[in-house]
């Protein structure tokens, strides 16, 4: 088995830089093009977690991948970012038509902000309240409110409050 193709293969399957793939596993580019050459053999921790970051395991990878239609909590991945938290609910999301993504954003802070894309972008508030910054317009929106955008104006979320907010935000297409 050509281990490194393999991996390839499922990293551009989801549309993924080495670069991206990477960050997400807390490794270095160097390293993942070292690995995808087979120049480098993983350990079994590292593999393990660069299959659950490419949204698969050990037996899916090795033996064919089942189309699964229920994710559980050991299934998302997480990643921490300053000031806020996703969590992509959906493991294979990225080679899907929509990512769904929980955000949970601490008091006073931000998310990144997303420069004009294609696409559109739907979030619900599940807790708290936020401020939806799209263009040059500003607009709250509260526990229960959802909100609908067209990727192609830079936008991001601002938690403007002392509490936590979460929100899930579904991307479509896939945004990374």
């Amino acid at each position: 088995m050509n281990l490194g193709q393999k991996i390839k293969e499922r990293r551009i399957l989801l549309q993924l830089t080495q670069e991206e793939l990477a960050n997400r596993c807390e490794l270095t580019k160097g390293y993942i093009s070292q690995l995808e050459n087979d120049k480098v053999s993983p350990s079994i921790e590292t593999l393990e977690l660069i299959l659950e970051v490419l949204g698969t395991n050990f037996s899916d990878f090795f033996h064919g991948q089942k189309k699964e239609i229920v994710f559980g909590s050991s299934q998302q991945y997480s990643k921490q970012f300053e000031g806020y938290r996703q969590i992509w609910l959906v493991p294979t999301s990225q080679e899907l038509s929509m990512e769904p993504i929980l955000v949970e954003i601490e008091p006073h802070r931000e998310t990144f902000h997303d420069y004009a894309h294609i696409g559109e972008e739907f979030g619900y508030v599940i807790e708290g309240e936020i401020m939806i910054v799209y263009g040059d317009s500003k607009r709250i929106c509260k526990t229960g409110e959802s909100f609908y955008i067209q990727s192609n104006t830079m936008h991001y979320v601002i938690n403007p409050n002392d509490v936590s907010a979460k929100i899930v935000w579904v991307s479509c297409p896939p945004n990374f």
